[in-house]
């Protein structure tokens, strides 16, 4: 079983456009405190032109007081925001040439589709035949040609977030801000939407800064993702990056499914290592710790199979089966491995194979590359 075909952030990452026209942002120190309370600590961070960027984490990790120091919202305590090399902080939200996308909408319901969509052009006081042309190929761009003369209340949910893409570009911004915008959506209109943003960036070439706490969505539209905990940015890579090689117990926990348990170091070498369990059980690895180190072991339960006959690998546990679970086409199990382990493993479904029966014993194996060796806490 390849680990690609099931894990929700090991796919093919997004290519960035070397052209794209968006634009570069700089984060200096950028820091914001309400009273003593640390809401966002000194961050450095630097977004290259045309590129869609998320930013995740849980609530209160600090990724919305990010974005709102960009919109100039809530400005930042401390530190420089750097637009194409120009420091906007002070500078008012009306004069930063910023799209905005909120979570909900925010479209005025007394005007149509069409006057939505000029609203900022008409506040920049174009002409309105340059104002009329940039509605008509917003419309187009996202596919509302028909609709303009439509309230908001006349529309689905779906078509009010492209009226709301459509505004927030209408005047060319090379950075659009993005917070949460598929939050009110469900679950198929949300992986619909998604593809439209990806394909409504691509076109425009704008940089996008965008904010979810929806992992899979982050993993399937970004570039790159930062991942925000208690103010800070704990790690930042490509989708498949973050995934296969985490950089800490709280990002491998906070991406998809892991099984992480802590682990001490034996026979460490240039080649990888052991690592011992607490009941004394003892697992391969490919990385090179130090002996006598503890740190913590993160198994994807997509890298561990059911072993079949005599199938064996460089991991070996024997368990006995405590759940099976059947979604979306694989298979999910948790399996007792001693007194105090208990290890997931997901197989995708085969058709007309006989699945082992609950609290039946199987034999786990899995690739000593596949235990990854991850630092507890790193604060």
């Amino acid at each position: 079983m390849s680990a690609e075909s099931t894990a929700p952030f090991a796919g093919a990452n997004r290519v960035l456009d070397e052209d794209a026209r968006g634009a570069r942002v700089e984060y200096q120190g950028v820091a914001k405190n309400y009273g003593e309370v640390q809401a966002l600590r000194p961050t450095d961070l630097t977004v290259e032109p045309g590129e869609f960027f998320s930013l995740i984490g849980p609530s209160g990790s600090g990724k919305t007081t990010l974005l709102g120091a960009t919109a100039g919202f809530n400005p930042p305590s401390k530190g420089h925001i750097l637009v194409d090399g120009d420091d906007i902080v002070g500078v008012p939200p009306f004069r930063r040439n910023i799209g905005m996308v909120f979570q909900n909408y925010s479209l005025f319901p007394h005007m149509t589709v069409a006057q939505n969509i000029g609203f900022p052009l008409r506040m920049r006081k174009l002409s309105r035949a340059e104002i009329g042309e940039r509605i008509t190929r917003m419309l187009g761009m996202v596919r509302l040609d028909k609709m303009g003369e439509r309230r908001p209340s006349e529309l689905s949910g779906g078509q009010q977030q492209r009226v709301a893409l459509a505004r927030a570009a209408v005047y060319d911004p090379r950075l659009l801000l993005m917070d949460e915008p598929l939050s009110a959506l469900d679950k198929n209109l949300r992986e619909e939407m998604q593809d439209e943003i990806k394909e409504f960036q691509d076109a425009l070439g704008a940089t996008v800064v965008y904010v979810t706490h929806d992992q899979g969505e982050a993993a399937s539209m970004s570039h790159r993702i930062a991942i925000m905990n208690q103010g800070r940015i704990e790690q930042i890579g490509t989708p498949r990056e973050l995934y296969e090689r985490p950089g800490t117990r709280f990002v491998a926990g906070f991406l998809g499914e892991a099984n992480i348990f802590k682990v001490t170091a034996r026979e460490a070498t240039a080649g990888g290592c052991r690592v011992e369990v607490g009941d004394g059980q003892q697992f391969a690895s490919d990385a090179s710790p130090p002996d006598g180190q503890t740190i913590c072991a993160c198994i994807r339960p997509e890298t561990i199979r059911i072993a079949r006959g005599d199938e064996t690998g460089d991991n070996v546990a024997t368990g006995r089966i405590e759940d099976i679970t059947y979604t979306a086409g694989s298979v999910r199990y948790r399996v007792r491995i001693g007194l105090n382990l208990v290890m997931t493993a997901r197989e995708p479904s085969e058709r007309g194979y006989t699945l082992p029966a609950l609290g039946s014993d199987v034999t786990l194996v899995w690739r000593a590359e596949d235990t990854l060796l991850v630092d507890d806490d790193p604060s």
